[in-house]
């Protein structure tokens, strides 16, 4: 894959160097602006997150999100308003804006699921996503990219990519998140959002780099031997997206072959 393809997501916090490095190389970067960590989306730096966004001139703002729409109401038009004078800013300054969503179960939803949290990803995660997106576009939050948790069922990703795009925001995509999950999830995952067009890609971290960065701090590999496991890894990943990818197309070729063929003259 070629750097033109992929993007580097680093706080500035921690990488603020890795960010100046990246921009004068020319990689796409994304910067997050939320406080980290907090139930409610907060800006990090209050009222000045303008003055940090300009400084790190990232090709994307990022936030993360948790957003329940059966949740708490007012939790709910507080961050909207938040969001809305984020997405406001950078239209205005032709930024674009990368929106990761979470969709943590209430105790009701859970309760529904006999509180296992495979069922409530399978069963209501997909169709609560798609409502927080479209109560947070019809509240003027509008995204460049989506970044979604990652989904079991192809019909549930083409329904969310409809509803990222939905109104004519034709120009919107999606990509899939990692969420710390097992090899075999996140390949699932990768397999099933690469089947979909509008999903353009994935940002998979901690199932990357976790038990590697955990080795070496704990002296059990050294620093090199990290970082060739997470290129290995991240490797993986690539050639999972790419092979399901190529799949889909060549089926949409025959299908369209198969379709003309069989047309009556």
């Amino acid at each position: 894959m070629s750097k033109e393809r992929a993007d580097l997501l680093v706080d500035e916090h921690f990488g603020r160097e890795i960010l100046a490095d990246a921009h004068a190389r020319g990689l796409k970067t994304a910067c997050p602006v939320e406080k980290s960590g907090q139930a409610e989306f907060e800006f990090q730096y209050g009222e000045d997150f303008i003055r940090h966004v300009e400084a790190m001139d990232p090709t994307y703002c990022k936030v993360l999100v948790r957003y329940n729409p059966q949740g708490d109401a007012a939790l709910n038009q507080r961050q909207a308003e938040r969001l809305r004078r984020l997405s406001r800013y950078l239209n205005e300054t032709r930024r674009r804006f990368l929106f990761e969503l979470l969709v943590p179960a209430e105790p009701a939803q859970l309760a529904q699921v006999a509180h296992d949290t495979e069922v409530y990803d399978l069963t209501l995660r997909p169709s609560l996503a798609m409502t927080a997106m479209r109560e947070l576009q019809d509240a003027g939050v509008e995204p460049d990219v989506w970044k979604v948790e990652g989904l079991d069922r192809r019909d549930d990703c083409a329904a969310v990519a409809q509803m990222a795009q939905r109104n004519g925001r034709s120009d919107v995509s999606c990509i899939v998140l990692g969420r710390h999950a097992e090899d075999a999830h996140v390949r699932r995952w990768l397999e099933v959002a690469a089947s979909v067009p509008a999903f353009i890609g994935f940002a998979v971290g901690r199932t990357t780099f976790w038990e590697p960065l955990q080795n070496v701090l704990a002296g059990r590999i050294a620093k090199q031997e990290a970082i060739g496991a997470i290129a290995r890894t991240y490797r993986r990943w690539v050639d999972t997206w790419e092979m399901a990818r190529d799949g889909t197309l060549e089926r949409m070729v025959d299908a369209t072959a198969a379709t003309q063929v069989r047309r009556p003259p």
